[in-house]
């Protein structure tokens, strides 16, 4: 009987580790080196470790065992370097002054490729702001600068809620959907229930609309709308 208990502890053991992580990270900063880095994720409000490496000579590794993918961070101290998906399989992270990527699993990999287009329009962003500085120091007219340089903030602005848009919806039943309309959210001054947001809750499956985060999200705009209504009455 004893041995038979022993098995099945096993056999639970090896069940409950069956889908595997490993993080192979390379890093050109020199500021890493030699830096304890920590994977972590949020649960309940609060971010807790789930695991943590030293970087050596440019190098650091991270391994465990992994229920369900969980959008993740590393960080280096209280500094938020990144966010990856934790999930069974190899990734891959590359860090250096230019850029971080995160490769080799199939959320990670789609991920990556979303936050890349992101980045993208955020350099167009930067640089019509820095033609609005070059058209008021050539002295050029300013009722022409803000006309011109509105339009180009609304295309940019529309190009970037089509991105987010349809990246949520494609990803409406994985961690990613949940992750970055959380992402989205917390880049709000206050919850507010955009046009954005309403279109996106509105076209999600229940799942999406029960997870927790997105409940308290609704909950907190529907109270702050309420309270501003009063305000103005």
């Amino acid at each position: 009987m004893l041995k038979f208990y022993i098995l099945l502890c096993l056999a639970t053991l090896f069940s409950s580790c069956g889908r595997k992580y490993k993080i192979e990270g390379t890093s050109s900063v020199s500021l890493l080196d030699g830096k304890m880095l920590f994977l972590k994720v949020l649960s309940e409000d609060k971010l807790i470790n789930i695991d943590s490496a030293e970087v050596v000579h440019g190098l650091f590794k991270m391994k465990g065992c992994v229920d369900s993918a969980m959008l993740a961070s590393l960080y280096m101290d209280d500094t938020c370097i990144m966010p990856l998906v934790v999930e069974n399989g190899n990734i891959e992270i590359q860090i250096d002054n230019a850029r971080i990527v995160v490769k080799g699993t199939p959320l990670n990999d789609v991920f990556y490729e979303f936050v890349n287009q992101k980045t993208a329009l955020d350099d167009r962003a930067y640089e019509v702001e820095r033609e609005e500085s070059r058209m008021i120091m050539d002295g050029e007219d300013l009722k022409t600068i803000h006309r011109e340089i509105d339009g180009k903030r609304r295309v940019l602005s529309d190009e970037m809620d089509a991105l987010t848009k349809k990246f949520i919806k494609a990803n409406y039943d994985n961690v990613l959907g949940t992750g970055v309309f959380m992402m989205l959210c917390n880049s709000m001054p206050y919850p507010e229930m955009t046009p954005v947001l309403k279109e996106l809750l509105d076209e999600a499956p229940v799942s999406f609309r029960n997870n927790a985060f997105v409940k308290e999200f609704v909950s907190l705009a529907e109270e702050s709308q309420r309270s501003m209504e009063a305000a103005v009455n």
